[in-house]
């Protein structure tokens, strides 16, 4: 019986993009060197054998920890009990780099989102919502799309 990963696909089926461990291969090598496409399949192999131990092995420390979600330091320790703790400072620089980018893409997200409504819009919608809450907070009905004016807010 062959091994199976959770969702329900024989160890075989798991696999990397072809493409972008090429592209990763060759960058990592001279511009000189050529690499034969069975060699570019045995690395990939090899890479996505990598990181299905890797995964148990974090795995494995989390169920230590009395855990059930794997978190990045698991992933570090799990690195050091298989002996690339050599590598973990430059993992863990490499994961707080990510996490940078993450969160400056996640703010540009939200700052172009903003930015897709005009002043006039975005005003007219503040307003929308002013009356909206007016409504509720008197009982009433919320109103139509159009907030009437109320002179109430100005001095």
């Amino acid at each position: 019986m062959e091994p199976m990963d959770i969702v329900g696909k024989s160890k075989e089926d798991a696999s990397l993009p072809k493409a972008t461990m090429t592209k990763i291969i060759k960058e990592m090598l001279p511009p000189d060197v050529r690499v034969a496409r069975d060699t570019q399949d045995l690395l990939i192999e090899c890479c996505v054998e990598f990181i299905n131990l890797l995964s148990s092995e974090s795995n494995e420390v989390c169920s230590r920890e009395e855990r059930r979600t794997i978190a990045p330091e698991h992933v570090l320790k799990a690195l050091g009990g298989l002996g690339f703790g050599e590598y973990i400072e430059e993992v863990y620089a490499a994961y707080e780099q990510h996490k940078v980018e993450t969160m400056d893409s996640l703010k540009g997200a939200k700052l172009s989102n903003r930015a897709e409504m005009t002043e006039e819009e975005a005003l007219a919608e503040q307003q929308r919502m002013f009356a909206e809450a007016r409504a509720r907070m008197n009982g009433g009905a919320i109103p139509s799309k159009q907030p009437d004016t109320d002179q109430s807010f100005e001095s």
